[in-house]
């Protein structure tokens, strides 16, 4: 007796539900990561100011699961802060945590100066030369709007070619921490727009110069004089703020 035939047809088992749903999370999760993150580097969203978690799902039409999860992405970035029994806020840093951050934010500048103009590439030093002539006309329109955000670019480019991966990580986390007074450097000064700009035009020609010492050097002295000018706009609104960041063999 013959054996009844076998049915060999292939059927494609449906992913699993919890792949599709985990995928889907995934992605609010980035969504909402950026978005949040977008509102406080821009101000939108100030320091002290407390995040609602039942809140933010309404506002960006999500469950509160991603906003939970986006939630611990910005407090391992330095954005927020979880305060038992009170919830989650953007964080405030003091001016002496400002001044410890611009001291280690200094020293990380001065590195990727020498390993960016070691390394970057031609298309990226056009790319950095856009960037300038953009924060120059932003800058002669006084628009803090459209300069800041330049400001931001053009520095986290500048770490991107250094080619180092745990260096642009650990700086990533610096400027989002400094994101309030980096502004305020620039909303309080008179002429801090164009000291700023004439700064960064003289790292870019460094940078491509492949001169890396000089490079270095004027990213220190950067992060050294956005530090001076943000606490001389303190005392300008009757803040004291403590001794200024001197390098001893500073020009």
């Amino acid at each position: 007796m013959v054996p009844p035939a076998r049915d060999r047809t292939m059927t494609t088992a449906a992913p699993a539900p919890s792949a599709f749903a985990l995928l889907r999370s995934h992605s609010l999760t980035s969504l909402v990561h950026q978005e949040l993150e977008r509102r406080i580097l821009a101000g939108d969203i100030l320091p002290g100011d407390k995040l609602v978690e039942q809140d933010v799902a309404r506002d960006l039409s999500v469950s509160r699961g991603p906003v939970r999860e986006a939630f611990r992405a910005l407090e391992q970035a330095g954005l927020v802060v979880t305060e038992k029994n009170r919830g989650v806020f953007v964080r405030e840093v003091s001016l002496r945590e400002a001044d410890e951050i611009y001291e280690v934010r200094a020293g990380l500048d001065e590195l990727i100066g020498r390993l960016a103009a070691e390394r970057a590439t031609d298309a990226e030093l056009r790319e950095l030369k856009a960037l300038v002539q953009e924060m120059r006309a932003a800058g002669r329109a006084r628009d803090l709007a459209a300069y800041y955000p330049l400001n931001i670019r053009f520095h986290d480019r500048l770490a991107q070619m250094a080619g180092n991966g745990t260096l642009l990580a650990a700086y990533r986390r610096l400027i989002n921490e400094l994101h309030l007074f980096r502004r305020q450097t620039l909303e309080r000064g008179a002429d801090a727009f164009v000291t700023s700009t004439k700064q960064h035009a003289e790292i870019l020609e460094a940078v491509a110069a492949r001169d890396g010492t000089r490079a270095g050097e004027l990213l220190y002295q950067h992060a050294v004089k956005s530090r001076s000018r943000l606490h001389d706009a303190l005392e300008r609104d009757g803040t004291q703020p403590p001794p200024v960041l001197v390098r001893e063999n500073a020009p």
